[in-house]
């Protein structure tokens, strides 16, 4: 019998004790500012990728709302604005491998994108759980970790998943340094280079996604953002996972991301054949640990750490979610839709997979079942340790009122409750 960890507290949200090398990148950050200007990005992916860097109007307008919003962060440490800076560097550099790699083989339009399982939740709502759990079935496409951070490396070609590129060691490196900082991260969100990711990263590389307002708290991007239409950047991640699925197969996607939750007509436009796999789960826990992990993780590019702004904003970004998912639910077809709620799918994970692939058109095989079962077995609930999470202590948040808030939403799936009100 397998005896889990005792639960985590998390005891310096508020005043990150760091050790002493972290601190000293913080003081180097602080030495070398970087320009958060679209200039600035463009140049430096010029250098990183070696191509002139794609430009397009609408593209570049984006980008410079985005490092706006960033400049308007006034909470962004200078170590913070480096990585955030690094990280639009990098999203810039693949954009223009993958327009490479288009002009190269055109023919990678000609590849369809055929009945992909989409699963959109909200953040730390199984999303994640379920959609590592149902990549284990190989006969199905997903996107590691390594590989969505460097989905097109230079002079890519077609050919089997290579156990020895060189992505996969680099991210390896960078995931064992994120280990040594923030040491809890994991009992949070364990990642590894095989974890698999959210294909949402393939937005960025058009400058168009939510999970911008993870690198910052960004009011002026989330506006901009739910002002325009999403379905034009849906295309483009279309576009990717063709490029991605000429590299290597197979030919059938698992997709996830909570940005999906308030963009199902707009998936639905691009992905007309999808199956859809909605997760629901109480948005008041779903809240309380999504806070704990972001204001936890910011030490890394927040000061002063506030968690009470980080709740302010994304109490009202979950409800935002949630109000845009209950609009638009009604859209998808119901004989291709999963309605998934949390407490049945912990109480049985595998079946809850069987009833997705019966609606996805998908079989399951007792080979498939076997394996899923023993990721199970190796990858339990809590397996470094649950964090115990504080809404009122931490973030002086009240459930009641969280509930009041949310209401609409857990009415309209019979989402269970899992707090006292």
């Amino acid at each position: 019998m397998t005896v889990r960890p005792s639960p985590v507290r998390i005891h310096d949200l508020h005043k990150p004790e760091l050790p002493d090398f972290v601190l000293d990148l913080f003081a180097s950050a602080e030495q070398q500012p970087v320009h958060l200007t679209v200039d600035a990005v463009q140049s430096a992916a010029e250098q990183l990728s070696g191509l002139s860097a794609y430009e397009d109007p609408e593209y570049l307008e984006r980008m410079g709302v985005l490092l706006a919003a960033m400049e308007s962060d006034s909470d962004l440490s200078p170590f913070g604005r480096h990585n955030n800076f690094n990280i639009l560097v990098r999203y810039a550099a693949q954009r223009s491998q993958l327009e490479e790699l288009y002009r190269k083989h055109p023919e990678i339009d000609q590849i369809d994108i055929k009945q992909p399982i989409i699963i959109a939740g909200l953040p730390r709502s199984g999303t994640t759980h379920l959609l590592n759990l149902i990549s284990v079935d190989t006969r199905l496409r997903s996107l590691p970790y390594w590989e969505s951070i460097e989905p097109f490396p230079t002079n890519a070609m077609p050919g089997r998943l290579d156990p020895d590129d060189p992505r996969i060691s680099q991210c390896r490196e960078q995931l064992a340094a994120q280990d040594t900082i923030m040491p809890l991260f994991k009992n949070m969100h364990d990642m590894s280079p095989e974890h698999i990711h959210e294909e949402i990263e393939l937005m960025g590389l058009d400058f168009s996604m939510m999970l911008f307002e993870n690198y910052a708290i960004l009011p002026g991007w989330r506006d901009y953002f739910t002002s325009h239409d999403q379905t034009p950047h849906y295309r483009f991640l279309k576009r990717c996972l063709k490029a991605l699925q000429w590299l290597r197969g197979p030919e059938r996607w698992i997709l996830k991301s909570p940005q999906h939750l308030e963009q199902l007509p707009q998936l639905l436009s691009v992905f007309p054949d999808a199956s859809f796999v909605l997760t629901h789960r109480d948005p008041v826990s779903v809240t309380a640990s999504l806070l704990t992990m972001l204001s936890y993780s910011a030490r890394l590019s927040r000061n002063p750490v506030r968690p009470g702004a980080i709740a302010e904003y994304w109490v009202d970004r979950v409800e935002r979610m949630l109000k845009a998912c209950v609009d638009g639910v009604d859209c998808l077809p119901e004989e291709r839709t999963s309605q998934i709620l949390f407490h049945e799918f912990m109480a049985d994970d595998v079946a809850t997979v069987g009833r997705i692939y019966e609606r996805a058109g998908h079989p399951m095989t007792p080979q498939i079942e076997t394996s899923m079962r023993a990721y199970m077995q190796h990858n339990p609930r809590g397996k470094y340790g649950q964090i115990e999470y504080d809404l009122k202590h931490d973030f002086g948040l009240e459930s009641a009122q969280l509930y009041k808030r949310y209401r609409f939403y857990t009415e309209r799936f019979g989402v269970r409750l899992e707090h006292r009100q």
